[in-house]
C-alpha cells in the first residue's frame, strides 16, 4: 500500500498541473507513479517513476522529468505493474526520460 503525504502543483506548457506524491525509500524522499501523453507511443504504456529529493524551504521540491523511469513490468512479465492514480495521468507529452524498451519483453 502507497502512504502519500500529499500532492505536487506545477506548471507546464501553460497549464498548472498536479501529481499525487507518494513516499520514497528514503526518508522525505518522495516517488511519483506517472502516465502522459507520450504513453504506449514513445514511453511506457503502464506508466513511469519520478524520485523526487525531500520538499525544500517552503516546501518546494524540483521536478526533473528527464530522471523518469520505467517500472521493471517494462521489462519483463514476471513483474507487477503498479498503475498511476487518475488524476497523474497528465494531458501533455513529456519528452524527457526513459522511452519504451527496445525489446519490451
Amino acid at each position: 500500500m502507497y502512504e502519500s503525504p500529499g500532492e505536487i502543483e506545477f506548471e507546464l506548457a501553460g497549464k498548472v498541473l498536479r501529481l499525487i506524491a507518494f513516499n520514497g525509500d528514503d526518508p522525505g524522499e518522495l516517488e511519483i507513479i506517472f502516465a502522459d501523453a507520450t504513453s504506449g507511443t514513445t514511453s511506457y504504456a503502464a506508466c513511469r517513476f519520478l524520485t523526487v529529493d525531500p520538499p525544500g524551504p517552503g516546501g518546494h521540491v524540483t521536478l526533473d522529468f528527464n530522471r523518469a523511469t520505467n517500472p521493471a513490468c517494462a521489462y519483463t512479465d514476471f513483474a507487477t505493474c503498479p498503475l498511476p492514480p487518475a488524476s497523474n495521468h497528465l494531458p501533455v507529452p513529456i519528452e524527457a526520460g526513459e522511452r519504451i524498451p527496445s525489446d519490451p519483453h
